[in-house]
C-alpha cells in the first residue's frame, strides 16, 4: 500500500475508534463517546423505569433465575452512584433493593445451573467433549465460557451475593465469596489455558471445576435441588 494511502486508512481507522455513536443498538440502546477534554471514552445505555424495576421483580419477587448472571441487574442497581434523581424514583428504586438474598431465588438459581454444568446430555462439560472430539476449538471456547457464566452464578447464589458482572470475577469471588471449591482460582486459570487446545486436558480440567462446585453444595446441603 504506499505510503499516503496507508496514512489515510490509518487516519480512518482512527477516527473509526473514537468517533461518537449514537443510538446504538448493539446491545441495548444507548450513546458512546470520548470527552474532548479529559479523554475518557463514555459508555451509556437507556433503561426505562418500567424495564428496571421488572429486572428487580424478576429476582425479588418472583425469584426467576437465569442461565448465568441471573442477579446481575440488582447488583448494578445496588451498586451506582446516582448522578440526578428529579422525582426521586431511582432512590427509592435502590432503597428497595436494599433487601436480604431471598432464599427462594438462591435455590432456583442453583437448581436452574447447577444441572446443566454436567448433569444433563447437553449440559456444558458434555458439550466441551464433543467440541474436543470435533476439534472445534470455537466451539470449546464458547462453551467453557458458558460453563463458567452459570459455575460463577451458583458461586455467587451459594454466598447469597447478587452476581457483580463479568469482570474481575475470579477477584471478586476470592476476596467476598467466604464459601468457594478449595483451589477455585487454580482450577479455573487451569481450565481456561486448556481451553485454548482441541485436547481431551481442557475436559479434565472442567470436570475439576464442577467436582469442586458440587463438592461446595454437598457440604451446603444443596443438592437435593
Amino acid at each position: 500500500m504506499p505510503g499516503a494511502v496507508r496514512a489515510v486508512a490509518l487516519a480512518s481507522l482512527l477516527a473509526w475508534r473514537v468517533a461518537p455513536l449514537h443510538n446504538s443498538q448493539f446491545w441495548e440502546p444507548g450513546d458512546e463517546w470520548v470527552e474532548a477534554t479529559s479523554h475518557i471514552a463514555v459508555d451509556v445505555m437507556f433503561r426505562t423505569p418500567q424495564w428496571l424495576e421488572d429486572q428487580l421483580d424478576r429476582v425479588l419477587v418472583r425469584h426467576e433465575a437465569s442461565v448465568g448472571y441471573s442477579t446481575c441487574f440488582w447488583y448494578n442497581v445496588l451498586t451506582s452512584q446516582m448522578l440526578f434523581d428529579r422525582s426521586g424514583w431511582y432512590s427509592a428504586l435502590q432503597q428497595r433493593a436494599q433487601q436480604p438474598y431471598p432464599e427462594p431465588l438462591r435455590l432456583a438459581i442453583i437448581g436452574k445451573n447447577f444441572p446443566i454444568l454436567r448433569q444433563t446430555l447437553s449440559s456444558f462439560l458434555h458439550q466441551v467433549e464433543k467440541a474436543v472430539e470435533r476439534n472445534d476449538l470455537v466451539s470449546i471456547n464458547h462453551r467453557v465460557a458458558s460453563l463458567l457464566a452459570s459455575y460463577f452464578d451458583v458461586l455467587f447464589a451459594v454466598n447469597r451475593l447478587p452476581h457483580p458482572g463479568e469482570k474481575r470475577l475470579i477477584e471478586i469471588a476470592e476476596t467476598r465469596c467466604a464459601k468457594r471449591p478449595v483451589g477455585m482460582s487454580r482450577q479455573i486459570e487451569s481450565a481456561l489455558r486448556a481451553s485454548a487446545t482441541a485436547s481431551h486436558e481442557v475436559v479434565a480440567r472442567a470436570e475439576l471445576l464442577v467436582e469442586g462446585l458440587e463438592q461446595l453444595l454437598r457440604g451446603e446441603g444443596l443438592l437435593s435441588l
